[in-house]
């Protein structure tokens, strides 16, 4: 079932999570240790991320480097069929410009139309770590409304084959919105016109990155809605753990702690200290969240799934 339908069809706020592919050379099941203690809280879709293939340069005896790709993590669509197939629940691959061309993207969803997997979310997604700036595919699409136009395309039966008579797919798409803005964006107005850009070629529902203020969160769909975005916005809600997480999800993401939680953190001496200050903080955002009836509360687990498990008992 599409996304949209399972928001539509409900009367209760939903919810969902997304899981990171394991590392290459481990197995599918560190990725069922990860759904399987979430499955008792009925999630009706999961999200599968997408990591571009990173580089590492080798060095001949001539001299000469040689520029070779690596790929740390599997892809998604065969992870989307696993999910799929032992949980009977929706999967939603994620879908980045970054680093395919137009005909890579196209097979892609191919694919997952051939699995029966008919949601997808469409990103631009970052840059790799050699480059200080995203640079598309020289084939590939430079901004994700454009990836939006293609996978509607496909939905109308057209395809790059021009001569070849293929069946429309029917996919439900999401995309990403920022309720502090995308960090390259010039301001919060210029964000949110190409979020409606996105909407606007097609995309049916919005999922939100991280935040842990809900105030942002509550004026991001206020601004949305004053310029006619109508279409359901997903809070997506990251559960901290770690010592790392205290200053390192502000600086690769843009996002700010709002006064009460970073005194807390401040205090915090060990990743025990940050896990619970952590599940304490997201249960308090989940139940005002759900009290204002958003459509779905989506959690970040990064496949670790112990803290959105320790919330989600206390909301569902």
């Amino acid at each position: 079932m599409k996304v949209i339908d399972h928001i539509n069809n409900s009367s209760e706020t939903l919810f969902s999570f997304e899981i990171l592919p394991p590392l290459k050379g481990m197995s599918i099941q560190s990725i069922y240790n990860g759904i399987d203690p979430l499955m008792e809280f009925k999630p009706k879709f999961v999200n599968v991320t997408y990591h571009r293939e990173e580089y590492v340069y080798r060095e001949h005896e001539n001299g000469l480097l040689e520029k070779i790709s690596i790929r740390k993590r599997p892809g998604t669509v065969g992870i989307c069929a696993a999910i799929m197939n032992r949980y009977d629940v929706d999967a939603v691959p994620h879908l980045i410009c970054g680093g395919f061309s137009k005909d890579e993207t196209e097979n892609a969803l191919i694919d997952l139309q051939f699995l029966g997997i008919d949601n997808v979310l469409a990103l631009r997604g970052d840059s790799v770590k050699t480059e200080p700036l995203f640079k598309p595919h020289p084939k590939g699409h430079k901004y994700a409304v454009e990836l939006v136009n293609q996978i509607m395309d496909m939905n109308k039966g057209v395809y790059s084959l021009d001569d070849i008579k293929l069946e429309p797919t029917d996919f439900c798409i999401g995309v990403a919105g920022y309720p502090e803005k995308h960090f390259e964006a010039m301001n919060m107005n210029t964000d949110l016109k190409y979020l409606k850009d996105k909407i606007d070629a097609g995309a049916e529902y919005i999922t939100t990155q991280m935040f842990f203020d809900n105030k942002k969160y509550f004026e991001f769909v206020e601004s949305c809605r004053s310029l006619g975005i109508n279409v359901p916005i997903i809070p997506g809600l990251k559960p901290l753990k770690t010592m790392n997480h205290v200053s390192f999800l502000p600086r690769f993401f843009h996002i700010d702690y709002p006064e009460d939680l970073a005194k807390e953190l401040l205090r915090c001496k060990s990743n025990k200290d940050v896990e619970q200050v952590g599940v304490e903080w997201g249960i308090q955002q989940a139940k005002e969240l759900k009290a204002a009836g958003v459509p779905c509360l989506h959690f970040y687990t990064m496949s670790n799934s112990s803290s959105t498990q320790a919330i989600a008992k206390e909301i569902f």
